[in-house]
């Protein structure tokens, strides 16, 4: 029987010329930030027992087990070269928990965050079955961004309630958001969700050295992360995503800045238009407002 892989989460295999890619350096250290790191760390059921049991603000002890599920790489759109890498897990009672590391903001992420939650919550039945076999679903979004900038909370838990009197509809639906750029400077002894965001924003070692000495199961995430970074095909996967992540970021601030040149293009062109219909003189326009003559000409041509 062949071995399971223990860096299951990892996307594929290399070859040898793309193993010389990768340069050995000992203080490496991979980054949770990164999604296939943090989908490796989920891969530990040790850490995986120890995160959930934070979110669910409970001891990890109860509980008793957690079964990973199957899950693709998603692609928002047809042309996504980069995809969204999540992690589901089962419950004891059936009920499940998906989690996902989300560095890039983007205008549709609360539609597709409450999308993924209704699906999850309604793949549990098929044709037939009865509504009590619907369980308990939370989509978990740890957010390298800020999402609400109106409060300071870092740390929010989003479920149905009644409007007017705020009592609580239903359990069984729950987003929950953790915004890693408004952890609090303070660490709060008695969170251990702060804790794990801590220690999942970290960037050097002596950071997640000090968070892995407050929790044996921070401490097991970090063990983890170690044995991930000094394997050479977790590391060159781990650098491909960095890569493509990069990548992504570029095409979109480019993107951004061709659309706000053209904005502004296009509205010095009307105002050019304006100013014209308005009787004023090419000289005019351009002694007032700093355009070109050629700029001029071109609104009159259209």
């Amino acid at each position: 029987m062949q071995k399971k892989d223990r860096h299951a989460p990892f996307l594929h295999s290399f070859t040898g010329k793309e193993k010389t890619v990768a340069k050995r350096n000992n203080n490496f250290i991979m980054l949770p930030t990164v999604d296939v790191c943090f989908k490796g760390l989920m891969y530990n059921p040790k850490v995986r027992k120890g995160f959930i049991a934070a979110l669910l603000k409970t001891d990890p002890k109860d509980v008793r087990e957690t079964v990973l599920l199957p899950t693709a790489l998603r692609q928002e759109y047809p042309d996504d070269k980069l995809g969204i890498l999540d992690v589901r897990a089962m419950m004891e009672d059936g009920a499940q928990v998906n989690m996902e590391m989300q560095v890039d903001s983007f205008e549709q992420w609360d539609a597709r965050s409450l999308f993924y939650l209704s699906k999850m919550y309604t793949e549990q039945i098929g044709k037939g079955d009865p509504y009590t076999k619907l369980k308990k679903c939370i989509h978990v979004s740890i957010l390298n961004f800020i999402r609400f900038a109106d409060d300071e909370r870092c740390y929010r838990t989003i479920r149905l309630c009644d409007e007017q009197t705020g009592k609580k509809y239903t359990d069984l639906l729950e987003l929950q958001i953790l915004e890693l750029m408004k952890l609090p400077r303070d660490l709060r002894e008695d969170d251990e969700v702060i804790r794990w965001m801590r220690f999942l924003a970290g960037k050097t070692r002596e950071e997640f050295e000090d968070m892995a000495g407050r929790s044996e199961y921070i401490e097991e995430a970090y063990r983890e992360s170690e044995r991930m970074s000094a394997d050479e095909r977790a590391r060159l996967e781990y650098e491909a995503r960095q890569k493509a992540i990069r990548d992504h970021e570029a095409i979109m601030s480019s993107a951004w800045n061709r659309g706000l040149q053209e904005g502004i293009q296009q509205e010095r062109q009307s105002m050019i238009r304006s100013m014209l219909e308005g009787g004023a003189s090419p000289e005019e326009i351009v002694r007032l407002t700093g355009v070109t003559e050629e700029e001029v000409e071109k609104a009159r041509d259209i």
